[in-house]
């Protein structure tokens, strides 16, 4: 999984609005701001409010203002309202059609992906914009792993469906 630059700029832009006091952040602002091309600003502007992640106004005081609660919404939301599901492999859903890889039974990897992808799911849903963007925090992996045989690995994998 790669994480867009469309993504990354959009993330920097939310951010913005964030630490933004009056709460209306023009997107020519936000953009140079942020390093975010205007023409690409405006692009991502326009995704976040289908998204409902922003409300757009008009007028020469206007711009765009979170439309979301940021002590609620996880960076696992953003990151999927930005670019679509975070999926690391197929396994579960290839075809977007909600039918398994027909190879999965019998694939000694796809526990690996199912379980790595549930990790990532975890962790970003860990933490939400409020917390990175006003406190300062960020989620820490401090768990262990342990192997186990290929049964309790299938059995693991499939607790995400």
């Amino acid at each position: 999984m790669d994480i867009s630059k469309k993504t990354d700029y959009a993330l920097r832009m939310l951010a913005a609005l964030v630490k933004d006091p009056s709460g209306v952040l023009s997107v020519r602002t936000a953009a140079r701001e942020n390093g975010v091309p205007y023409s690409f600003a405006r692009s991502i502007q326009h995704d976040l409010a289908i998204a409902g992640i922003v409300e757009n106004t008009r007028g020469a005081t206007g711009g765009m203002r979170l439309a979301v609660n940021p002590r609620e919404t996880t960076l696992l939301q953003l990151v999927e309202a930005v670019q679509g599901p975070v999926v690391l492999a197929g396994c579960l859903d290839p075809a977007g059609e909600g039918e398994p890889c027909p190879n999965r039974p019998s694939c000694h990897f796809s526990p690996i992906w199912c379980n790595a992808e549930r990790l990532l799911r975890g962790f970003f849903s860990s933490v939400t914009l409020y917390d990175l963007v006003e406190k300062g925090l960020s989620p820490v992996f401090d768990g262990s792993f342990r192997l186990v045989d290929e049964a309790a690995a299938r059995v693991a994998a499939q607790g995400e469906e």
